[in-house]
């Protein structure tokens, strides 16, 4: 294990095991700091919250997703979804096999053609420097996806670093190596210096998916800002046994929604009150979302849109179809409506004024989009 991972181990163990009763709940922290020229990964987690393998996961897993997505049981096509992140992650075909196996899903390996690794050239070797954070960004994408569509390949392209040239260039590389889906779990604030790579986010036959960001409510977030990405927002999820779908979800408090400072107001968006791009298109689960995870110890639960993009991904790839942007709204009703919740944490609302670019509600609002997937019908 890297020797700077001990410091954040260390903490988890003597906050799972040796805090006093009396001691406040640790709060989620994010996964990947902020580093200036560059992406963060969009997951959250907690300290101590993290489960031994004996005692299996906590939060919701592919099985519990199927049933709220109304996902069909049999299998889809072998559909090449790539993974765009940052930094090595030395264990995660053996962490997403723990994964695929707790909820009954096909092996996933490199033996079998499945699951392939390669750094932002596309080799095999040499694999970039490891990092705690961002692995565990890669083992929430691989899982995701999983969930969402057992039977696609997995092709996890690996940045040298998460500066803006390089995941542009594992974008590239994982539409060279064959991906018809590339899921992007990371996201700065849109700007000058990140829009200089939009080119690398467009590619003609492929859906580029986004994740919306985890700060709620504030200025929008690259690359899901840009017109020829999808970006997936985020949501709370919660069993309701007296509905007929069996669950209820709301807007998830800190999903990332915004209107575009830069990027003109596509054709296919119709809302009023954004004249430029409006974030986001769509939206799935994004809290309390359980993966297994060896370096923290186990099975942990995490937060993010960082899960809700690769999720919405995986359908894309089960679908065998490639949706452009504009395929969301044509076919906003075939998701189901989410109508409850806002993204604002400091105010309820407050900060837009109530309006639906953070306030969730019938039809079309920012942090949800168009709503969350019906099984397959609108891919």
């Amino acid at each position: 294990m890297n020797r700077r991972w001990i410091g954040v181990l260390a903490a988890v163990v003597a906050v799972a095991g040796f805090a006093p009763a009396a001691t406040a709940a640790p709060a989620p922290r994010a996964a990947c700091p902020e580093q200036p020229g560059a992406v963060r990964c969009l997951t959250t987690y907690t300290p101590g919250a993290v489960r031994a393998p004996a005692d299996g996961p906590a939060g919701w897993g592919a099985d519990d997703l199927a049933s709220a997505y109304g996902l069909p049981a049999t299998p889809g096509p072998d559909t090449v979804v790539g993974i765009s992140i940052a930094y090595d992650a030395p264990n995660l075909e053996a962490d997403l096999a723990a994964y695929r196996a707790q909820y009954g899903l096909p092996p996933c390996t490199t033996a079998n053609g499945c699951f392939r690794k390669v750094n932002q050239q596309g080799l095999s070797a040499p694999l970039p420097e490891p990092s705690f954070g961002w692995a565990l960004e890669s083992t929430l994408d691989v899982s995701m996806v999983s969930a969402a569509c057992p039977s696609c390949r997995l092709l996890v392209v690996e940045g040298n670093t998460p500066k803006f040239a390089d995941l542009a260039e594992t974008e590239d590389t994982a539409v060279r190596l064959g991906a018809t889906v590339v899921s992007n779990s990371y996201g700065a604030r849109e700007g000058g210096a990140p829009l200089a790579f939009a080119s690398h986010y467009q590619h003609p036959g492929v859906a580029v998916v986004a994740a919306s960001g985890d700060s709620g409510f504030t200025a929008a977030s690259y690359p899901a800002v840009l017109a020829t990405t999808i970006a997936v927002g985020g949501t709370s999820l919660a069993r309701d046994p007296s509905s007929a779908r069996g669950w209820t979800e709301s807007a998830w408090l800190y999903g990332g929604s915004g209107c575009s400072a830069y990027i003109a107001k596509p054709s296919w968006q119709k809302d009023t009150h954004c004249g430029k791009r409006t974030v986001a298109d769509v939206a799935a689960a994004a809290e309390d979302i359980a993966i297994h995870y060896a370096d923290a110890g186990g099975w942990l639960p995490v937060n993010g849109t960082s899960a809700s993009a690769p999720f919405v991904a995986g359908l894309i790839g089960r679908s065998g179809r490639v949706p452009a942007p504009s395929g969301w709204y044509a076919n906003a009703s075939r998701f189901t409506d989410i109508t409850t919740g806002h993204n604002d944490p400091a105010g309820a609302g407050k900060k837009c004024g109530g309006d639906y670019l953070c306030v969730a509600g019938p039809g079309y609002d920012a942090p949800t989009g168009v709503g969350v997937p019906n099984g397959l019908a609108g891919f």
